[in-house]
This record gives C-alpha cells, structure tokens and sequence, in this order.
C-alpha cells in the first residue's frame, strides 16, 4: 500500500504492527542464514525437542478424560463428559486435606534443608586446591546419585531394620534400646530428608561448581587488592556469583511443590507411616494404577500443573524484583 503523501514514494503505510513485504524477506533470509551458520548446532537440538514433543506435548491431548468418566473399553472418545466431577470428588475426599499437608510439608523441608547442603559442598569443593583430592571428593559424592532409590532403600533397611540392621543391633545389645525408626512416624520425614541429601547432593554441587567456574578471578584480584580475606572473597564476590544459580533452581523447585519425590516416598513408605508420609502422588497412584481410576488420577495431575505454573511465574517475578534474573 502506497502513502499517497507527496514523496513518499513506496514507503509501507498498512496497518500498525504489520511488516512490509521487503522487511519480511529480510527478516526470512537473516533466518536461513541463522540456520545455515549454526546448522549443526540446531540438529542436535532435535533430539531433545523430539523428546518433550512426544512425551510431553502431545500427552497433553489424555488431559481431556479429567473431565470424562473414562472407561478402558469405550476410549477416551466415547466415554461421557462429567464436567469437573472429578475435581468435586477429590477436593471433598477426606484425605486431601492430609495428602496436601503432607506434600507441601516434605516439599518445604526439601527446599529448606536440601538446596543449602549442595551450595555448602560446591563451596567446600571449590576451596579445595590439591587437584586429585578435589576429583576423588566430587566422585566419591556424585557417586550415590546414580543408585536406584530401591537399592538406597536396602542400604538403609540393611542399617536400621527393626530386628536385623547394624545400627538397631548394635543399640539393642549395647544400650538395650529396641530402635524402630523406620516405622516410627517421628522418624520418617529425617529418614527421607537424610537418604535425599545423602543421595542428591552432589550432583546439586556440580551445578554450583559450573557457576562458580564462570565467576571472573580478576573480581578476587581485585577484592585481594583491596584487603579482603578468604571469608569477605565469599561473602562478596563468591555468593553473589551464584546467586542467580540459586534463584533459578529455587524457582524450578518451589514449581515442583507438589512433587514430593513419589519415588523415594512410595518405596519407603509402609502402613505404619502413612499419617505422615501419604502425599497426594502416592494416593494418586493407589486410584489410578492400582484401582484403574484414570480419570482421577488425570484430574489430580492437570490440578497439580496447574498449581506448578502459577508459583513458577510468581517467584518468577518476586526474584526479579530483589534484583534476580529469573528464568525468563
């Protein structure tokens, strides 16, 4: 479209926000030249854009039986719609009030208790200048992250089983103490925060290492200059360097809130326990897998996302307001 003021000749004038047809050739060749510079880099990220496409995205579509009451032999397109059913059903049961508490409990201890042990030990890690020592720490603590919570499970039994582990034994014939801690409610969530650090932390340590890796040295050249001693270098210049580390990985968890690791609680939970280790994925999966209640099991997971993405935008925003980048 021409502008019909004097001179101005084939100057774009449609409407406001659209893009003139030479801007948008432009625009489209500095795209391909993007994708022919950078191909390889592009090609590799296809697996993993293939992997949430199948196993994320498009299971999403199942999140329409949270609304019908599914039926295996009728599918998920001739089973009739209930409306939010399923969610009356499970916010009136009379155990979320005590599944949700449980979950947001061992959710909080695991954000409180288990993100300052990994900073401690990258921390630690980092100090560390006798370079063999250094390697065989990070391996000797990354090593438990790659066991199965069914074999951390039975390291634990093997020390604390009521009749037969090396610690109750021990207490029993030297102290006359009958220890049941794994059965003892008081001792469940300890029991699970202590097997998590123990198995988690360092892998969460790498993850600081990176960042500190990426700290400038001149900053502690310069801190050395002005007088600074090891512990102001930490306060002023290490901390703050993995600030944004921390915030991003506390935003990622608080996101998770309702995540309360249905793995390890699922394997050590036992009926004795239940008061105080039954979380809403451990319920979920008793309707769902074991009772064939899809329909609930789905609505507890959309309810569950949905509670995920509002937290995830709003400490978003409050850590960009203390002056954190966020995650977007």
């Amino acid at each position: 479209m021409k502008s019909d003021h004097p001179g101005a000749g084939t100057e774009w004038t449609g409407a406001p926000g659209l893009m003139s047809p030479a801007a948008g050739r432009t625009a489209w060749k500095a795209v391909l030249g993007t994708l022919r510079r950078y191909h390889w880099l592009y090609l590799m990220m296809i697996p993993g854009l293939l992997y949430y496409l199948i196993y994320h995205y498009i299971p999403m579509a199942g999140l329409v039986i949270a609304f019908k009451d599914y039926n295996l032999m009728q599918g998920i397109g001739k089973s009739p719609w209930v409306g939010l059913e399923h969610f009356r059903e499970v916010f009136r049961s009379p155990d979320f009030p005590l599944l949700l508490k449980n979950t947001l409990t061992l959710s909080l201890y695991r954000i409180v208790f288990n993100m300052l042990p990994d900073v401690i030990l990258a921390l630690v890690l980092n100090e560390i200048r006798v370079r063999w020592f250094k390697q065989l720490m990070q391996t000797v603590t990354y090593g438990p992250y790659f066991l199965s919570w069914i074999i951390v499970y039975g390291l634990t039994f093997a020390f604390l089983a009521p009749e037969s582990g090396l610690i109750t034994t021990w207490v029993r014939d030297h102290m006359g103490i009958s220890l049941q801690l794994l059965t003892d409610k008081e001792w469940f969530r300890p029991i699970l925060l202590m097997t998590d650090i123990w198995k988690n932390t360092g892998f969460g340590a790498i993850i600081y290492l990176a960042a500190l890796a990426t700290i400038n040295q001149e900053l502690y050249e310069a801190a050395v200059v002005d007088g600074a001693g090891r512990w102001k270098q930490l306060w002023h210049v290490t901390l703050p360097g993995i600030r944004d580390v921390f915030l991003m990985l506390l935003i990622l968890r608080i996101g998770h809130i309702l995540d309360a690791g249905f793995e390890q609680v699922y394997i050590f939970l036992n009926a004795r326990v239940y008061e105080v280790g039954d979380i809403i994925d451990t319920w979920v999966f008793r309707r769902g897998i074991e009772n064939l209640d899809f329909s609930t099991a789905a609505t507890v997971g959309l309810f569950k996302s949905m509670v995920g993405f509002i937290l995830v935008v709003t400490a978003n925003k409050v850590a960009k307001k203390f002056g954190g980048s966020g995650i977007w």
